[in-house]
């Protein structure tokens, strides 16, 4: 199967014009620049049920999915989010019908290959997280060079989190201390959150501190189980093809009148 191109993923450099949705500009302008999250996650979800609603077939959904990368990549950029990270392909997803992971991966790779430029244009950063070895040896060769390409960008950092799993990070984690322990490398008393952080495959990340999940499904799904332990976590029915800069927008305006307490009480936080 060979996929269509699609236009470029983002052009952060794209001005405020007269033709930007009212309320597009409405939710930007409820924005507090001083307390937007450094770090956003999303599950972007439905893009199956998106194109059955459509009288397409599943890979019709995932394509129209990347504009939905490009309006989150530059809507995110456009406030302040240094890091976005995307649930891009989950170890339960090599599950799915071959056709449709084999679409997938040629998704990526052409993706990739199409957008590299541009994103390196516009200061990104592309990073993974996940058990990237699995992939098919392009996906695999076509993330390296675009993370090489990027890796002196810091306008924005982009993480795919590709063939991930939480409890595959997890357990990855744990077998990595227990042998260290083992070989005497490690002591079980230097054990703490800080070396849990060092050894998963987010090391270096800062936590989420807002998870936004598209298609109206309220789960986690298996996603940064220990790094969004803070989290504000924001659902929205719509599904992920059709998520709009606007919607990030919403999910910020939200996120920023959420009352975040750490378990401290109302009294005890710099300004009750």
């Amino acid at each position: 199967m060979i996929l269509q191109r699609n236009r470029p993923i983002c052009d952060l450099r794209s001005p405020v014009t007269e033709k930007t949705p009212s309320i597009e500009l409405a939710l930007r302008a409820r924005i507090d620049p001083a307390r937007v999250p450094a770090h956003i996650a999303i599950i972007m979800d439905g893009n199956g049920r998106w194109a059955q609603q459509h009288g397409e077939n599943r890979i019709s959904g995932h394509l129209n999915g990347v504009r939905s990368i490009r309006e989150a990549l530059t809507a995110a950029t456009a406030i302040g989010v240094k890091y976005l990270t995307l649930y891009a392909f989950s170890t339960e997803n090599w599950n799915r019908p071959q056709a449709e992971v084999d679409a997938l991966m040629e998704l990526l790779v052409n993706t990739i290959s199409n957008e590299i430029d541009e994103l390196h244009r516009n200061g990104v950063r592309l990073h993974t997280i996940g058990d990237t070895d699995s992939l098919p040896k392009g996906g695999r060769t076509a993330l390296k060079k675009a993370m090489d390409q990027t890796a002196g960008n810091d306008r924005i950092t982009l993480t795919l989190a590709l063939s991930y799993s939480a409890r595959w990070d997890i357990l990855r984690m744990v077998r990595s201390i227990a042998t260290d322990i083992r070989e005497g490398r490690l002591s079980t008393f230097a054990v703490n959150e800080q070396l849990i952080d060092q050894r998963l495959s987010t090391a270096g990340l800062p936590d989420p501190e807002l998870l936004i999940r598209t298609s109206g499904e309220q789960r986690i799904s298996n996603f940064l189980l220990w790094e969004i332990a803070y989290a504000e976590l924001w659902f929205t029915p719509v599904m992920w093809p059709d998520f709009r800069r606007e919607h990030l927008f919403q999910a910020v305006v939200d996120y920023q009148q959420r009352e975040r307490r750490f378990g401290l009480t109302r009294e005890q936080l710099p300004n009750p």
